[in-house]
């Protein structure tokens, strides 16, 4: 009986240990690099100078131009051409 319970005391504290201490010690790494990748510059909160662009005349214009492409939608193209004629080579 003796044995059996301190098998069963040696299963239940394998439970208790950890598995994992390499990938525990890595975790997070990946999303770190990623995040890091994607950023050109770090460090552009530091800098004073402000953005070189456009004036604001032509900033203003390009917004309204931009907005107006919402105004009225583009014409639809037919893509579909079963059975017409595609450009000047006349019929097939």
């Amino acid at each position: 009986m003796n044995k059996l319970a301190i098998a069963l005391l040696l299963v239940l504290t394998t439970g208790c240990s950890t598995m994992t201490p390499n990938y525990d010690t890595k975790f997070g790494d990946a999303v770190r690099a990623a995040k890091l990748k994607m950023t050109i510059n770090p460090d552009a909160g530091k800098n004073p100078d402000q953005v070189a662009g456009m004036d604001g005349k032509t900033a203003r214009e390009t917004i309204i131009l931009y907005q107006g492409t919402f105004r009225s939608p583009p014409p639809a193209v037919n893509v579909i051409n079963i059975g017409g004629n595609i450009g000047s080579g006349g019929s097939p």
